[in-house]
């Protein structure tokens, strides 16, 4: 096994530790890949188009989710000013898809949304506007993608099983 781990490319040895069996991708490795992901956007009911930008990602080992804050924007020709901006946090839980080897939001909830000068009415449904679209935004966002090699050491495959949120990284155990 020792000689199969000193033969590897050093790349694809950073984050593993095949004596524990895990993976452990940093909190600024994981930031780096999402930023590359932004600025998203969306238009909902050919009226509005929603765009997060500039991501930062949070861990929550507690609860075993990452979350996402970004800001919002909601721009319609039906709103005065035409372009609202804000602040929206989301939080996911984590899921391996094995077909394309990438660990993923699952099941995000927008936990907070700050919209700037809108109140009343208008800021709640522009709220919910908001919240709906940056959930389906972010639904499948792969946070840290895995090559092949990256998974085989020698003759050894690996699987990616549980995943563990920590506060500064996420960890992936390898069987």
């Amino acid at each position: 096994m020792l000689g199969a781990v000193a033969s590897a490319p050093l790349a694809a040895l950073a984050g593993f530790n095949f004596f524990t069996s895990e993976y452990t991708a940093t909190r600024e490795e994981l930031q780096a890949q999402i930023a590359k992901r932004f600025p998203v956007q969306q238009r909902y009911a050919e009226i509005f188009t929603v765009g997060l930008r500039d991501p930062r990602l949070g861990l929550d080992a507690t609860t075993n989710r990452a979350a996402i804050t970004a800001v919002l924007s909601i721009a319609s020709p039906l709103l005065q000013p035409s372009t609202v901006e804000g602040v929206v946090s989301i939080s996911s839980a984590l899921k391996y898809d094995a077909p394309a080897r990438a660990l993923r939001l699952d099941q995000p909830r927008a936990e907070r949304l700050e919209l700037q000068g809108v109140t009343g009415r208008d800021a709640e449904r522009l709220q919910r506007i908001g919240a709906m679209v940056a959930q389906e935004l972010l639904r499948g966002q792969p946070l840290r993608t895995f090559t092949a090699e990256e998974l085989t050491v020698g003759r050894k495959t690996y699987e990616i099983g549980d995943i563990t949120v920590q506060q500064d990284g996420i960890t992936v155990e390898l069987k």
